[in-house]
């Protein structure tokens, strides 16, 4: 029984297979476009996974996609016409995309997939599951636990904007929900617009921007847009917000409360932006704190599963760990939309064909590697065809040459194995580098991602060593959680320097490993056992030359880019960027000695984000 599940339309296309209960593969279509966030049909991530297997249409048993287009666009009419005069325009512009493209989205989807095959696929075979059905689904079947509670928190699914459930076994229950308008998602998404980012990408650069303000407008936040229960149920105030039938997701009232206009994405941030950006990330854990509180007295469990947008957010997933609500979390490494096609094929094979539960230890995810990979040989063929200069080395001699390369201050493009899925590079699309440099944090910012200097990077240590340096008792294979460093392995600061604030605190050495300390001494950890084999045995060999038993690893692209995938994606950015190392596969090339691209041309492909 083989199931492709589909997640499109909105944002963060991805398709994925499910094979007899197992999750086999899964990417998003943006790697293979190289377009960011893409969400047109996935026809090359379905593409992929038919030629990977030489499937055709009469192999596959089952497409299932991830929401239900009539009840989205149920919530869309009736919020128009609750609104009515208001969101005309906006009604105007979306209403002919529905009913053209949308609305009737099983007969589109049959068209997309006859178009892959080339054949008439049997609209029988065609499946819908509900949005946040297929967020939990996604959180619950991959998880360890035979039984958990589960939360979804996003923007908005059809109507649900979050959910609590249960999990047991093959069967999942969700017993309450919250709808739109009021929403937790778009609450922080409405401040990520506000403060000049991106919505449905800039959400990271805004929790990371957080720690270099004070939360001086929390209380403001909790009186006048948001009403907050105790059991963590909440209402917020429409006359602030423009998301449901405007353009924008903020108004004038919103700017006048805060006495502060909305930030152009190439101005300097003011002390009232980092402020802004603390006291929502406060906000935003203070609402999830109630909420789990509430989940855990309400279920006899010690485990939480989560799912959705919102948790991504490693910031308030730490606040979760640490309140000891429940002994066990387990979060999907891919929560966003993407991942949703994963809890779509599930929830087709556990209940609608009521298959039994299997179990994986420590998860079915297999480290979030479900990706494309290549073959020495295909690698070697690529460099060939374009005349690259490379040296050759087996496993032993390219682990202790990289290892060297990084300790000796060397940032290294890092292409083995299967591609990750989800936004997280962990180890397969790297860019890695040597946490003890003072420098590091901000030359990768600068001169290779090419993004905002504040944006912190993430360490990746040997599991064994987790708990000498960071915070944390609970292991972090997909980098979810942020956790203090050990304080043993923090450095003294001057009396001057604890003054600073705001941006004028980034470039302070705050420990031993300055590269990955953010401003408030955390980082966002991946923990990394044997089971990643490679990326393991050089962190291993890094420690043995360095004694530091970790590495910088970022996504191995530049913002606005998606994470490589092909040989021929991880050339052209170490070309276009300030990489000094690219190590694909056994093939090694330095910079030294070859023509570059231009940086400027290459940057300019890919549209900020």
């Amino acid at each position: 029984m083989k199931i492709i599940g589909i997640s499109c339309f909105y944002h963060d296309s991805a398709a994925c297979l499910v094979d007899k209960g197992i999750i086999v593969d899964a990417i998003q279509e943006e790697r293979i476009t190289r377009i960011k966030h893409d969400s047109n049909f996935p026809h090359n991530s379905i593409r992929y996974i038919l030629n990977k297997y030489n499937y055709s249409h009469e192999d596959i048993d089952l497409f299932v996609f991830y929401e239900k287009p009539f009840l989205k666009f149920e919530r869309l009419l009736e919020t128009y016409v609750a609104k009515a005069p208001a969101g005309f325009l906006s009604f105007k512009t979306s209403m002919p995309i529905w009913l053209r493209d949308k609305l009737f989205q099983k007969k589109l989807i049959i068209d997309e997939l006859n178009k892959i095959f080339g054949k008439k696929v049997d609209k029988n075979k065609i499946l819908f599951s509900e949005h946040h059905f297929s967020h939990a689904a996604s959180a619950f079947f991959p998880s360890p636990f035979n039984e958990s509670a589960i939360l979804t928190l996003d923007g908005v699914g059809e109507w649900s904007t979050s959910t609590m459930g249960y999990g047991k076994d093959n069967q999942i229950k969700i017993d309450k929900e919250i709808n739109f308008p009021h929403s937790l998602g778009l609450l922080y998404s409405a401040f990520t617009y506000f403060l000049g980012f991106k919505v449905n990408s800039g959400e990271y650069k805004l929790m990371g921007l957080a720690p270099y303000g004070e939360p001086t407008y929390k209380e403001l936040i909790l009186k006048e847009l948001i009403d907050l229960k105790e059991d963590g149920s909440f209402k917020l105030n429409q006359k602030y917000f423009n998301y449901s039938t405007g353009l924008t997701m903020t108004n004038k009232n919103f700017a006048n409360l805060f006495k502060l206009q909305r930030k152009k994405s190439k101005d300097d941030f003011k002390k009232e932006h980092l402020n802004l950006a603390s006291s929502i990330q406060k906000v935003t854990e203070e609402i999830i704190l109630k909420i789990v509180k509430y989940t855990s007295d309400n279920y006899n469990c010690q485990n939480l599963c989560l799912a959705g947008g919102v948790a991504l957010n490693c910031v308030a997933n730490q606040k979760i760990l640490l309140s000891k609500y429940f002994k066990k979390i387990w979060i999907q490494p891919a929560s966003g939309d993407a991942g949703a096609c994963i809890g779509a094929a599930l929830n087709a094979w556990y209940l609608h064909l009521k298959k039994e539960r299997q179990i994986i230890k420590p998860d079915s995810m297999h480290n979030s590697l479900l990706g494309p990979e290549f073959s020495n040989n295909e690698i070697e063929e690529y460099l060939k065809s374009i005349g690259a200069k490379y040296e050759k080395y087996d496993n032993k001699s390219l682990i202790d040459n990289t290892a060297n390369y990084i300790a000796n201050g060397k940032a290294v493009g890092w292409f083995q194995g299967r591609m990750e899925f989800g936004p997280r590079a962990l180890g397969s699309r790297s860019i890695l580098a040597d946490p003890r440099s003072d420098k590091m944090q901000r030359d990768l910012n600068l001169k290779v991602k090419f993004r905002e200097s504040f944006r912190p990077f993430a360490p990746s240590i040997m599991k064994e060593y987790l708990n000498d340096w960071f915070e944390i008792n609970e292991e972090s294979p997909y980098m979810l959680f942020v956790a203090k460093i050990k304080k043993d392995k923090l450095l003294d600061i001057s009396e001057n320097d604890k003054k600073l604030e705001g941006l004028d605190k980034l470039y302070l050495k705050k420990s031993l490993v300055p590269a990955v300390t953010h401003v408030d001494n955390t980082a966002r950890i991946q923990s990394v056992d044997k089971t990643n084999k490679n990326f393991y045995l050089l962190i291993k060999k890094f420690y043995e030359v360095t004694g530091y038993p970790m590495l910088v690893n970022t996504s191995f692209n530049i913002r606005g880019e998606p994470i490589v995938n092909t040989p021929e994606d991880a050339y052209r950015c170490f070309m276009g960027t300030n990489l000094d190392v690219l190590v694909i596969g056994n093939c090694v090339i330095e910079k030294n000695n070859i023509d570059k691209i231009n940086i400027e041309d290459y940057r300019d492909e890919f549209e900020l984000d």
